[in-house]
């Protein structure tokens, strides 16, 4: 009796969960459906889908001119209303992708689909074939018969979710923490609706942020104005787009190759000609709206001209590397008389309030209104930071702590090279609708008695130079800076700068111009719309730095990284005037250049191995005399440089542009020894290039 009872209850079971298979669970219901019996509910659904679709799909007249045969897949849903949404679409042409979109958007709302006498949503593939077939069976459930669990169900829907989540790309750069790539011919495309009289705009601190220029200047509208119009593929991806650009709910990011590709010619070159070979990848992007990265990878081989080869010989770090290329970074040999020198800058933005966004990453900074900076300038190697912008009422603050290096035989530590670390602080206020005022504070120290990167420098606020005063005089180099502009219209702003590195008042009285009134200072004006020429800008810029500044005794403390000057290209020891035309119209752009210096060079020639003031790498207690320090002195060089250039923005998404250029070079010392001589260039170059960085040639 009792195993007639369990094979009885076996029985029931087995025929119970049959039946639940069939009534637990309905396909949607069209109309035309209600009275069919359960088992056929799903054939009536397929049927009544594809008479829809047979009857209003409409292939386009020229995929029929060209006998195409394939087909039109479709991911769909029907909602817990009964409303149907096409999640993705694949087909060959464009155009059957939105015919199968129009189509399905015709289909009228209907009963939808209950699991367990609940709604429930419910997902198909159906294939469309072309050309049209009266096709029968056309869907597929995409659950797993009617067995799978609701989790499972889900889970197999998730990796279709993320194609079904993405958007129509928009570029969200526009809006985004992500920096506006710093080039002096870029910035001036929004330069003057920056600098409108009665604007709240803080300008020194570069690179910007799009978020904050957007409130100014209307990106999107530029791109616009100049897109290209095209429908291919290839030529939406030249002219107008990313390489790649994908977009969901609460992220996007783009990919684009780097470009730099020179050729040109220099006659004091033995072989004649210059070449750069830059192949690279940039990818940028934001997590939700506050989050934002940036990476760029470079690998180059190029040949300068004889005048650029030889600075960058000069720069040589220890060790077997022969250049460090000015601006990139470390130079291996690359055949007999080229370098070979890879270069990786990348960031993270993060904005966590309105008022502030913190960086990190490996890359410059810069700090001016002005083609030169005489208080941090982006003229040396990418180096790692961690920057602090905090915006509040009129004023803007910024903190930034960077780590460099000393690269010299004379430093060299286990075959390391040494580690120096520079904090700075810089405030920005603007006192009116027209004068902005700015104050500077910097420090640099290095590893002495291990104390590696000192924690008092990180508090964002307190005074540097007490710090400095308490840890002692060789623990540190303290420099002072000020900066101010006025806008005295619309279309002429000017700007100025000082930096104190040291100052004597009573030795400014005494008349006996000493060493130790180490400091510079920067005056320049700039023309917009120069004589009612739209996007005519016209800057002039004087600069002037005594003998010594940026320099310490003790040798690392000097203001530099890499060889190479954290301010002024220069040095110090100089003056200078500068002059500048840039000229945008549509895509089309043309800049001039004109620079005329006086320098003063140290001899090195065994019998006079005194400092005199422009190298900052030198210690200033290897000068020849303490009083009637001068500009110049030294070995007197006059410079003239010039730059012409002219080119085409090839696609405005990765700012990749056609270019050719010209430039003359004469530089003349007074003296001669085995570095510096009488030399004067001629150097014509064109190519194509990304262009997300500024690289001076003007030393």
């Amino acid at each position: 009796m009792k195993q007639f009872i369990v094979m009885f209850l076996l029985f029931a079971l087995h025929n119970g969960y049959a039946q639940n298979a069939i009534l637990n669970e309905k396909p949607p219901i069209f109309p035309a459906c209600d009275t069919v019996a359960i088992a056929n509910l799903q054939s009536c659904f397929d049927k009544q889908v594809f008479n829809h679709v047979y009857n209003n799909f409409k292939v386009p007249q020229q995929i029929l001119d060209q006998n195409y045969k394939g087909e039109v897949v479709l991911l769909f849903e029907v909602d817990t209303l009964g409303k149907f949404r096409v999640i993705y679409v694949d087909a060959l042409y464009n155009e059957l992708k939105e015919e199968a979109k129009n189509v399905f958007a015709k289909l009228p709302q209907i009963t939808p689909a209950t699991y367990n006498g609940r709604k429930t949503f419910k997902q198909y593939s159906m294939p469309i074939k072309i050309p049209l077939q009266n096709q029968t069976v056309v869907t597929q459930d995409l659950a797993k018969e009617n067995k799978i669990s609701k989790e499972d169900e889900r889970a197999k829907k998730e990796f279709d979710s993320v194609n079904a989540n993405l958007l129509v790309f928009e570029n969200q750069a526009y809006n985004s923490q992500l920096n506006i790539q710093f080039t002096h011919s870029d910035y001036a495309r929004f330069d003057r609706s920056m600098n409108l009289v009665g604007t709240n705009s803080h300008t020194a601190s570069k690179p910007f942020v799009y978020e904050e220029v957007s409130k100014y200047y209307d990106f999107q509208a530029e791109q616009d104005q100049i897109k290209k119009s095209t429908n291919t593929w290839g030529g939406k991806k030249l002219w107008n787009e990313h390489l790649v650009q994908l977009q969901g709910k609460d992220y996007w990011f783009t990919i684009d190759p780097i470009f730099d590709l020179e050729v040109g010619t220099d006659a004091d070159l033995d072989s004649g000609s210059t070449y750069n070979n830059t192949r690279g990848i940039l990818i940028q992007g934001g997590l939700g709206k506050k989050l934002n990265f940036y990476s760029s990878v470079f690998e180059s081989q190029g040949r300068f001209a004889d005048y650029v080869n030889r600075y960058s010989e000069s720069l040589k770090a220890f060790g077997p590397d022969p250049a460090i290329i000015p601006g990139r970074g470390i130079a291996k040999r690359f055949k007999t008389d080229s370098y070979d020198y890879p270069v990786a800058e990348a960031y993270l933005s993060y904005a966590p309030t309105d008022f502030m966004n913190i960086q990190f990453g490996h890359g410059k900074n810069f700090i001016g209104d002005g083609y030169r900076s005489l208080l941090l300038s982006d003229v040396a190697s990418p180096h790692p930071f961690l920057k602090l912008n905090t915006k509040f009422w009129k004023i803007k603050y910024t903190n930034t702590w960077m780590w460099v290096k000393d690269v010299r035989d004379e430093v060299e530590q286990d075959k390391a090279f040494l580690t120096k670390y520079i904090a700075n602080h810089y405030l920005s206020w603007n006192v009116s609708k027209r004068l902005n005022l700015g104050l500077f504070e910097s420090v640099l120290w290095t590893n002495s008695n291990n104390r590696g990167f000192d924690v008092n420098y990180l508090n964002p606020i307190i005074f540097f130079r007490a710090i400095e005063f308490e840890t002692g005089q060789g623990a540190g180099n303290a420099l002072l800076g000020a900066s101010a502009k006025y806008k005295f219209c619309d279309n002429v702003n000017a700007y100025g700068q000082f930096i104190l590195d040291e100052f004597s008042l009573g030795d400014i009285k005494g008349g006996e111009k000493s060493w130790k009134n180490k400091y510079g200072y920067q005056l320049g004006v700039k023309y917009y719309n120069a004589f009612k020429v739209d996007n005519l800008l016209l800057q002039f810029e004087y600069n002037r730095v005594r003998p010594y500044t940026y320099s310490h005794n003790t040798i690392v403390l000097n203001y530099g990284h890499n060889n190479q000057p954290m301010a002024h290209l220069w040095g110090a020891n100089f003056s200078e005037v500068i002059i500048i035309g840039r000229y945008r119209y549509q895509r089309w752009f043309g800049d001039a250049k004109l620079i005329f210096g006086k320098r003063g060079l140290d001899f090195d020639n065994g019998t006079d191995n005194f400092s005199y003031g422009a190298d900052i790498y030198r210690s200033y207690d290897d000068r020849p005399f303490d009083s009637g320090v001068k500009v110049g002195q030294g070995i007197e060089t006059t410079t003239f440089y010039g730059n012409l250039q002219a080119g085409y923005l090839v696609n405005p998404a990765s700012n990749l542009k056609i270019f050719a250029d010209v430039t003359f070079r004469n530089f003349n010392p007074e003296a001669t020894t085995t570095s510096t001589f009488k030399n004067n260039t001629v150097w014509l170059n064109f190519g194509i290039r990304t262009d997300l960085f500024n690289w001076y040639f003007d030393f």
